[in-house]
């Protein structure tokens, strides 16, 4: 009986060994269920992205209607199925398809747009030269110019050349049809001619908008009193009217948001609001025949020469009002407040003397006295350097304002006007009027003008312009990429463009030497 009692305790120890490894094989079929499931389900629920890339680089891609980008579009965590791709760009034959994204996978799409063919049209000044156009896929198309062939959109080289001038190059992006005008250069010259602009009588001075959009030239035989140019494109965009006269002088403080000019014939000058062209005020200098205007370096007081008073008055800009009228030696003309707040230069025209003047005091003394006739100051406040323009003694002199010395800079052509440094003061450009009509001044003379360029180190010839008739106002872009010079008796603007000071280097004095033996009429 006792071992009858065991086998059964054993036998029933074995079946509860059994269920348990059943319970566990059940758990683990369980456990692989639900993995396999669970792989099954994330497989199925999966999310798909895509990356869509399209040329040109700028092209408009949009998916769905909603997600957009330029030139490149990547997105993600979207639904498996059809999406919609746009994708277009000005120019070219735009595309619009369904696409299919498959779950779990990054679609990676490219298209390139087809272009569409645009007439391009050439003139050349002066005509004749011969014009060829690369496209981007390598094909040339060349003619005499006037030009005009079809191209297709895209980027495109342009190369102008013509025996005697400058080759020009230059790349294009054609998306519409483009219609050039283009100037060349006589063979060896660095500037490089923009346009010209036909103004209204006497351009006088010119001045270009500190952000460089806008060129406004004072018109001596106005009204109109200034006329406003794009200085690129040489469209007209606006004009002030200061009355019955002319304007002499404009220039604009740092911001670019006002702008000052004077008037002979009333000695005023005005305050004019750039965005709206409107007068905001005027102001009397007290004087006679108010010609060159300065801001101090604050902007808070306006300086006005007065070429018959014989003096400078200083106007309060803060009140409006004339706070006094400084004399200094005969006909003065330009004037320079230095950074300090401190001096004043003035340049005396009949007189030939250089003025400084204490602003603190009122005081004046002569400091220089050349000879000629003074005309027109500007400053390299680094290197402490005034440059003065000298109409009788055809000079550009340099004045040292530590140490009061004077002395010649250059010497250049006939009747040097206005004078201007570019932005980094490594550049001096100056206009030369040429040589007066034996008869008067008002009709043109027996040469053409000029414009020359020095390095304002070293005062070496860097380059030179044949201008027309009597170049008087003359400014370079606080970009130092604009030069802009008139021929006051043709009455019109002429636009270059600067490269860089390198550049200039590397030009063998440009057209400086050349230009000598163009001068004579």
């Amino acid at each position: 009986m006792p071992r009858a009692r065991h086998d059964a305790y054993i036998f029933s120890g074995g079946r509860r060994h059994r269920n348990g490894a059943t319970l566990r094989v059940i758990a683990l079929v369980a456990v692989v269920l639900a993995i396999v499931i669970g792989a099954a389900a994330w497989v199925l629920t999966r999310p798909t992205s895509v990356t869509i890339a399209a040329t040109p680089a700028d092209a408009s891609i949009v998916l769905d209607g909603s997600k957009a980008a330029s030139g490149t579009l990547g997105a993600e965590e979207l639904k498996p199925g059809r999406h919609t791709v746009e994708v277009s760009r000005k120019g070219f034959e735009p595309v619009s398809v369904a696409v299919e994204l498959k779950r779990g996978r990054t679609t990676k799409l490219a298209y390139t747009l087809k272009p569409k063919p645009f007439a391009v049209s050439v003139v050349t000044h002066p005509a004749g030269a011969t014009c060829t156009v690369t496209t981007a896929s390598g094909d040339k198309l060349t003619g005499a110019a006037p030009f005009s062939h079809e191209a297709p959109a895209g980027t495109c080289t342009l190369s102008v050349a013509l025996a005697g001038y400058n080759t020009l190059t230059r790349a294009i992006f054609i998306d519409e049809p483009v219609a050039l005008d283009l100037f060349l250069d006589p063979e060896g010259q660095i500037l490089h001619g923009l346009g010209t602009i036909t103004t209204k009588g006497a351009p006088k001075g010119v001045s270009v908008t500190p952000d460089g959009s806008e060129a406004w030239t004072s018109i001596l035989n106005g009204p109109p009193s200034i006329e406003i140019f794009n200085p690129r494109t040489g469209r007209k965009i606006g004009e002030v009217d200061i009355g019955k006269y002319g304007a002499v002088e404009v220039i604009f403080n740092k911001a670019g948001t006002l702008a000052y000019t004077s008037q002979m014939e009333t000695a005023k000058c005005f305050e004019i609001d750039v965005k709206t062209r409107k007068v905001l005020r005027e102001f009397k200098s007290g004087s006679a025949w108010t010609k060159w205007v300065q801001l101090s370096p604050d902007e808070g007081t306006l300086y006005a020469s007065n070429w018959s008073g014989d003096d400078v008055s200083v106007i309060d800009l803060t009140t409006g009002k004339l706070v006094k009228r400084i004399r200094v030696s005969n006909t003065p003309r330009g004037m320079y407040a230095t950074a300090d707040g401190k001096t004043l230069y003035v340049a005396g025209f009949d007189s030939g003397y250089l003025d400084r003047i204490d602003l603190a005091t009122g005081t004046m003394r002569t400091v220089f006295k050349s000879g000629g006739a003074l005309r027109h100051i500007v400053a390299d406040e680094g290197t402490g350097r005034l440059f003065i323009s000298d109409m009788s003694q055809d000079k550009v002199w340099v004045h040292d304002m530590k140490t009061g010395a004077t002395k010649k800079f250059v010497d250049v052509d006939e009747k040097p006007n206005t004078i201007d440094l570019s932005p980094d003061n490594k550049m001096l450009f100056v206009s030369c009027r040429g040589e007066n009509n034996a008869k008067s001044y008002y009709i043109p003379g027996p040469e053409w003008g000029s414009i020359l360029v020095f390095d304002a180190g070293n005062a070496k010839p860097l380059d030179a312009v044949i201008g027309g008739n009597q170049p008087t106002a003359l400014d370079v872009s606080d970009d130092g990429k604009l030069l802009i010079f008139s021929d006051f008796l043709d009455n019109r603007l002429r636009v270059y463009e600067i490269p860089p000071y390198a550049t200039f280097l590397k030009g063998n004095g440009g057209r400086y030497q050349a230009h000598f033996a163009q001068i004579k009429k």
